[in-house]
């Protein structure tokens, strides 16, 4: 096995948060594999080389390096290189966050392949991945969460074969906006004016395309990203408001209560590694 070759395995808390890194890896693969099934999704980064996958949703797909594939819990799937094999590296995660990934299309059950335009970025959230998978601590399971998060994102924006997408393309550009500000006050008016359409406009085009308002997609992603702190870090529940987008620790609160049913204070007792 080649020496930059690696597997980590990380079991984080049961409810560890929105996302959770379980495992990454890299290997040069010579042989098929055949009709598995996984606990948890993978993403599959075809370094170099070429080959197929195939899946009981997408069928056969031919793979062309640089690319990437999702592989999807509990679903049978086979994939193998062409001779002489290529070089792929892994990642295994889960969490409540990937019912957004799968509404939103971000990641594709009919459609898993993506061809990418910028590998060099791609490895770099890999190698991240792996340098904060590395301690096996909970600060390093946060930020591999949050290095998982942005790999999704980039993936989506990479992806040749869906570029025209289900949205329109200045639809696209304002969900990404606002995922990447969401902890940031955010003004919906000119976000909607910046890409050319009326508040009202935005409203209905983010509903139909996400099944959610912007201002109901903002808050989806702060409470998730405040059950990662939670779970992960000591910080008071007012910092972790705060660190989110929350002025007021008790409006936080009352939010996370409706969405956990618990408080942020409880949800830490029974998620918090021990």
């Amino acid at each position: 096995m080649p020496a930059s070759s690696y597997a980590l395995y990380r079991s984080p808390p049961a409810a560890m948060g929105g996302l959770s890194v379980r495992g990454i890896g890299r290997h040069r693969v010579s042989r098929a594999i055949v009709r598995r099934k996984l606990p948890d999704f993978a993403v599959v980064l075809v370094e170099e080389g070429r080959g197929w996958l195939e899946t009981g949703a997408a069928g056969r797909q031919a793979i062309v390096a640089p690319s990437l594939f999702w592989l999807f819990p509990d679903m049978a799937h086979s994939y193998g290189p062409d001779d002489p094999g290529w070089s792929e590296r892994w990642a295994l995660f889960g969490g409540s966050l990937t019912r957004d990934f799968t509404r939103m299309r971000l990641i594709v059950e009919q459609a898993p392949v993506v061809s990418l335009s910028d590998l060099g970025g791609m490895r770099l959230l890999f190698d991240r991945l792996h340098a904060e998978l590395s301690p096996d601590t909970p600060l390093g399971q946060a930020e591999a969460a949050a290095t998982l998060y942005r790999l999704v994102v980039q993936a989506a924006r990479q992806d040749a074969g869906r570029s025209g997408g289900d949205a329109h393309p200045d639809l696209r550009g304002a969900i990404d906006d606002l995922r990447d500000q969401a902890c940031e006050p955010i003004d919906f008016n000119a976000l909607a004016s910046r890409f050319g359409m009326s508040p009202a406009t935005l409203r209905r085009r983010f509903a139909l395309h996400t099944g959610l308002s912007p201002k109901a997609f903002q808050l989806r992603i702060r409470l998730d990203l405040a059950e990662q702190l939670l779970a992960a870090t000591d910080s008071p529940v007012e910092a972790v408001a705060q660190a989110v987008g929350f002025t007021d620790a008790f409006y936080f609160s009352r939010l996370f209560r409706s969405r956990e049913d618990c408080s942020p204070s409880e949800f830490r007792r029974r998620h918090r590694r021990v």
